[in-house]
């Protein structure tokens, strides 16, 4: 699937640039206007479209809440000990869906500020590329801790940064990833917790009984989903999860 992602752009620019070459117009190039604003041809940004859609798994990983999302979600299962249940395409599907969620408001900036301009034809693609970098940029930075920034860009050697608004992706995503990394296996930790204390009482008094053949999972399972139910544990989980992402 993906070598036939990778394809699409170049065989969306050996369909469309016959077409051009037929009407006399260059299918490929950038026009500078008298304001120093440059202008690509339709069969250009067509080009670089289908060449950002192949990157999109990418950038779904690295710019935005899924990663924290699945690492909760994915260590909640293990602490449960219910094995493959939920399914793995049923936590990235919750992952998807409540990214989305989280992501809406960053969404609707950049949909305001960049791609209306843009598609009324107000507001050149280059100018509404830097005006979609900054809500994500905010996001990012939002959450994403200082030491982290520093680390990565001490090994960039980039220098001191005037302003957190300044700091280059090159920098910035490698940073969120490390970040986002420590907070998911950080709340991971503190929901493991109750589960282990479960899963040790019954061990202990399986102990006592010399019942040492029987596994204490099997006794403790029932425990603890009866514990998660109680609590309305997927409420608490989405809710806490989707919060931490903006207080």
């Amino acid at each position: 699937m993906k070598p036939l992602c990778r394809l699409l752009p170049l065989l969306c620019l050996l369909l469309i640039a016959p077409a051009h070459a037929q009407q006399g117009l260059t299918a490929m190039s950038v026009t500078t206007g008298a304001d120093g604003t440059q202008t690509y041809t339709l069969t250009l940004q067509i080009l670089l479209l289908m060449t950002a859609l192949t990157v999109l798994p990418s950038i779904l990983l690295a710019m935005t809440s899924f990663t924290r999302i699945i690492i909760v979600l994915a260590i909640l299962r293990q602490a449960l000990g219910t094995a493959q249940t939920p399914s793995s395409q049923v936590l990235i599907a919750l992952a998807l869906f409540m990214s989305a969620f989280i992501m809406t408001p960053v969404i609707d900036r950049i949909h305001a500020e960049a791609v209306t301009p843009y598609m009324n034809e107000t507001l050149p693609f280059g100018d509404a590329l830097g005006k979609a970098q900054g809500p994500l940029r905010e996001f990012m930075l939002a959450q994403t801790r200082e030491s982290d920034l520093k680390l990565f860009a001490d090994l960039a050697d980039a220098g001191p940064i005037a302003e957190p608004a300044a700091t280059p992706f090159t920098i910035l995503v490698p940073a969120f990833i490390t970040s986002e990394l420590k907070t998911g296996f950080q709340i991971g930790f503190l929901i493991f917790l109750p589960f282990l204390i479960i899963d040790l009482v019954v061990a202990s008094v399986l102990m006592s009984m010399g019942m040492m053949m029987l596994s204490p999972l099997v006794i403790s399972l029932p425990f603890k989903l009866m514990l998660f139910v109680l609590v309305d544990g997927w409420a608490l989980i989405v809710g806490s999860l989707a919060a931490s992402f903006y207080t």
